[in-house]
């Protein structure tokens, strides 16, 4: 009887410390693998909201993000400058905002929406964008204003837009587009299917574009050099995480990813 009793003791020990084991590890997911922790159990998510012309880089530094901070998801949301700090305004969860332009941010920061000053972390300017080969003969931004040149450009408010105005006023050039878009990205694609002759867009999407476009640069780009910052925004969930990501983006790292773009020093 007695022996029977040590046994069955020393089977619930056993157990007890098998339970304390399993909690100490942090236990695991589903699929067997071991759980993302953020030390308090849950899994970390960071969802940033990045102008259109970030979508590259940004997606590559959020792969490097993700490998050095195991557990942690990166989310993003890319759109036009101006349409992400309206969504922003309208409640949007997001946790960081990247514009294309400090104008864009400081709507976000005059309302009271950031944590703490946005850092600029890069620049970028203007090119002209046209098909493969140039059939167009373009040469320079004056050449933009020819009669029944199509020529696509992005609307005024979103940070492309008014580098391209400011960069027509400097030339002393009347532009004409056929078209605006929101963003940039949208720019480029009708150039790259045969809708448009020429289109205004940054270095960087020019650059990224695969052999779609060929670029002209053109002098005037250099008196609208856009400044790109990010914020921590004020109703970010994990805010730690939040400044982590903005701090990696503004590091070596961040600065190596965007420089290989395309993108200038801030």
């Amino acid at each position: 009887m007695r022996r029977a009793a040590r046994t069955l003791a020393a089977l619930v020990l056993g157990a007890v410390a098998s339970a304390g084991l399993l909690t100490a590890c942090g236990g695991t997911t589903a699929g067997g693998g071991p759980a993302a922790s953020s030390g308090n159990g849950a899994a970390r998510t960071v969802t940033v909201f990045a102008a259109a012309s970030l979508k590259q880089s940004f997606t590559a530094i959020g792969r490097q993000f993700q490998a050095a901070h195991p557990g942690t998801t990166v989310a993003f949301s890319f759109a036009g400058s101006s349409d992400l700090a309206a969504q922003i305004a309208n409640g949007a969860p997001a946790d960081l905002f990247a514009s294309a332009d400090t104008r864009t941010m400081d709507k976000v920061t005059g309302s009271g929406l950031a944590d703490g000053t946005p850092a600029d972390f890069a620049t970028n300017v203007l090119t002209i964008a046209v098909r493969p080969g140039n059939p167009a003969g373009i040469k320079g931004l004056a050449d933009l204003a020819r009669p029944g040149l199509k020529l696509v450009d992005c609307a005024p408010q979103v940070p492309c837009g008014a580098a391209a105005q400011a960069a027509a006023v400097a030339g002393h050039v009347a532009l004409a587009p056929v078209s605006q878009e929101s963003n940039v990205t949208d720019v480029l694609g009708k150039v790259a299917a045969g809708e448009a002759d020429a289109g205004l867009v940054y270095v960087t999407d020019a650059r990224g574009a695969g052999g779609k476009v060929a670029s002209v640069p053109f002098p005037e780009a250099a008196s609208a050099v856009n400044r790109y910052p990010i914020a921590v925004l004020r109703d970010a969930k994990d805010k730690e995480l939040a400044h982590e990501f903005a701090d990696y983006v503004a590091g070596p790292e961040g600065r190596k990813v965007l420089a290989d773009a395309g993108f200038g020093a801030p």
